[in-house]
């Protein structure tokens, strides 16, 4: 996608080796550009969110097993690099399958050949995951289209949370290529997005993104979708997953659970973008069995922004002593969702119809 009419990526490899990625702590205030050189960069990158989104934690654990043989490609090192990566972000199932994929690959490869392995496959998880978001684009298309068809061509609202756009994969995103497509397309799209407390990921990254792609958007507080939905001003729910369990239970930023509910209540379409790498085989009931991270109480208490001498800053925002609990993520139950958008198809969430995706995408590393 673009910024100031640049296209990028949020992860990108030079012709040289090296890696780079945009340090998204500082969005939308600051564009910074930061090289990750060290296994331990990758890790902390990760862990304290300078790239975030299920799809784009996979393919920086994949870099980062490149990273680490490229300095040592012995045993020790790799399984050193399994478990530091691992150690991270629990809830995001693309760390897993990446860490899963590249490990495998190579406990079984010659040390001498590790290090060019790792990177020929780093750089094919990268490529199959833009090739993957588009797809996931030209799929969601078809329903966005079907609404506008209903309204006889006029505006659709869509409401998104959180940030699963370009920002939270290599390019595209996974709910905001859908809109992304249909904007090429000419659809009139609005934009609804969530501010995404506490961390602010659709105040601070969705609407950044949103506005340099000339997208039309509002930011609303977490808690004004409902209203919305209520006097008919959303047509279409539209968001990602850090983990989906093989019944269709949608694990996502925490307050997607509320958004599906106000839409089931409101008859308004809730549907999940995602690729089927984040479809985790081995979880039958999400509700009961996902594991969902507990990130750093003071999240909550603080907020970052610009002040009037545009400096970033950390505003308290609660009283001393006060404590929080924070949750990163909720899961939807199955009966909420109206259908998951993936590269393969549109597939409804339950156990059956998921197993005919596994069909489509089991193996395919």
């Amino acid at each position: 996608m673009k910024v100031n009419g640049k296209k990028y990526t949020s992860i990108w490899i030079e012709e040289d080796n090296r890696v780079f990625i945009i340090d998204q702590r500082w969005l939308p205030h600051e564009f910074k550009i930061v090289e990750l050189k060290t296994i331990n960069d990758f890790a902390v990158s990760i862990k304290d969110m300078w790239v975030r989104g299920a799809p784009l934690i996979g393919v920086t654990a994949a870099f980062g097993f490149a990273k680490s043989m490229q300095y040592d490609s012995s045993d020790r090192s790799l399984e050193e690099t399994k478990t530091k990566l691992l150690s991270t972000r629990p809830t995001a199932v693309n760390l897993h399958w990446a860490v899963k994929i590249m490990y495998e690959l190579l406990i079984n490869a010659d040390q001498d050949n590790r290090a060019e392995i790792a990177l020929g496959k780093a750089k094919d998880i990268l490529k199959r995951d833009i090739q993957s978001n588009n797809q996931i684009g030209k799929n969601g298309y078809e329903i966005i289209k079907n609404i506008i068809n209903k309204k006889n061509n006029d505006k659709i609202n869509i409401l998104t949370h959180c940030n699963a756009g370009w920002l939270a994969t290599v390019d595209w995103g996974t709910a905001t290529s859908p809109i992304y497509y249909a904007k090429e397309k000419g659809a009139n799209i609005h934009v609804f997005v969530d501010e995404t407390r506490p961390r602010n990921q659709g105040a601070q990254l969705t609407t950044w993104e949103l506005s340099h792609n000339d997208i039309s958007h509002d930011l609303i507080v977490d808690n004004a979708g409902g209203h919305l939905m209520q006097h008919n001003e959303i047509d279409l729910v539209l968001v990602g997953s850090d983990r989906t369990s093989s019944n269709g239970d949608v694990c996502n930023k925490i307050g997607t659970y509320l958004k599906a509910l106000s839409a089931y209540d409101n008859d308004i379409p809730f549907y999940v973008a995602l690729p089927s790498s984040t479809i985790d085989w081995n979880i039958k009931d999400g509700v009961k069995n996902i594991p969902i991270e507990e990130r750093d109480p003071s999240e909550v208490n603080y907020v970052q922004g610009r002040d009037i001498s545009n400096n970033i800053i950390k505003v308290d925002i609660a009283p001393e002593r006060t404590k929080s609990r924070n949750p990163a993520f909720d899961v939807t139950p199955s009966r909420l969702v109206s259908g998951l958008i993936t590269e393969h198809g549109i597939f409804d969430a339950n156990y059956a119809s998921l197993q005919n995706l596994k069909k489509l995408s089991y193996g395919n590393t």
